[in-house]
């Protein structure tokens, strides 16, 4: 009959070798060795845009904080779906996050029938910047105001542009519409710049788009800028009103960039990547490389993230239904 001690002791390598089994264990070892390979920031767009140009310098700020690969990979197409649903399928396991426009993970669970994944698969953890529309409409219009814009949607049909169905200028424009009460009707490009070339070429009367794509534009009189849509003026057009000053006061079109991870990122994990991004996103530097894309870098914590997305899902998706918005 095996002695007491023996017992204990075989009882005390049973309980150890069931700790090194167990879930938590191998979490907290995966927690220890992070990072030991590349990190890859998944961006829904293509390179260029304004949401990549503001992610690269942060990814290399991240990258010389862990001493690690942190590598940008452009996942464009499905309006943000592609890219979004690869970072929702990846592994849990820190090495895979996802930069994104907010209607990639407010408004398209929303408008398609299949995003890809489950849209709890993703967390939103960084608010980490917000940016706004230019509204701008072609010159032989002659409209100078918002008030011109709305008051000959009244008596006429008017067409507007954006880059796509579910994007911000196309959400934007409706929430005008839809406080104003008239109507215009939506010419949907893939991307905002030939909808810009139809808007100059007058085949298109206005349109919301991103202010980078719009100033050059605005600046050569080939387009009548109007207003911007967020809270605050525009940084590259800051004597341009914004629709809050047009007559809407309470009118909001304000965008945000969101940093998510894959749901189940261990917290240690997430708290030495986020620390390290958001020191990134609030530095002065980071905060002068993105004046010429119009973005004003924020942050925030995970809380604060994850309110504000569900805040703006809440919004976009009330006007997703009320316009009955389906892309597919």
């Amino acid at each position: 009959m095996p002695s007491p001690f023996s017992l204990r002791r075989a009882g005390r390598i049973a309980g150890i070798a069931a700790l090194l089994a167990s879930p938590w264990w191998a979490a907290a070892q995966a927690a220890d060795a992070w990072p030991s390979k590349p990190i890859r920031i998944i961006v829904p767009n293509p390179p260029a845009g304004p949401s990549d140009i503001a992610i690269r310098p942060i990814a290399a700020a991240v990258q010389g904080v862990l001493g690690q690969a942190v590598v940008v990979e452009n996942k464009p197409g499905a309006n943000g779906n592609i890219g979004a649903a690869e970072a929702a399928r990846s592994a849990a396991d820190g090495y895979t996050w996802l930069w994104a426009m907010d209607p990639v993970i407010t408004v398209n669970k929303h408008i398609y029938k299949n995003i890809g994944y489950q849209s709890d698969a993703l967390v939103p953890l960084n608010a980490a910047a917000r940016f706004s529309q230019a509204l701008v409409c072609n010159p032989r219009l002659g409209f100078k105001t918002v008030k011109d814009m709305i008051d000959a949607a009244k008596t006429r049909d008017l067409t507007y542009a954006t880059g796509g169905a579910g994007s911000p200028g196309h959400l934007v424009m409706e929430s005008l519409l839809s406080t104003a009460g008239v109507k215009m009707v939506h010419i949907p490009y893939k991307g905002p710049a030939p909808a810009m070339q139809d808007l100059m070429g007058g085949q298109v009367d206005c349109g919301f788009l991103a202010a980078p794509t719009a100033l050059p534009q605005i600046q050569s009189g080939r387009v009548t800028a109007l207003a911007t849509s967020g809270r605050q003026r525009s940084a590259l057009l800051p004597k341009l009103p914004t629709i809050a000053e047009s007559g809407y006061p309470e009118f909001d079109g304000t965008f945000w960039l969101f940093l998510a991870a894959p749901k189940g990122v261990p917290p240690e994990i997430q708290k030495r990547f986020l620390a390290a991004m958001d020191a990134a996103i609030r530095s002065p530097e980071q905060q002068e490389k993105v004046k010429s894309v119009d973005i004003e870098m924020v942050g925030s914590s995970p809380e604060q993230a994850q309110a504000k997305a569900r805040e703006l899902s809440d919004k976009w998706g009330a006007l997703a239904r009320r316009i009955q918005l389906k892309t597919d």
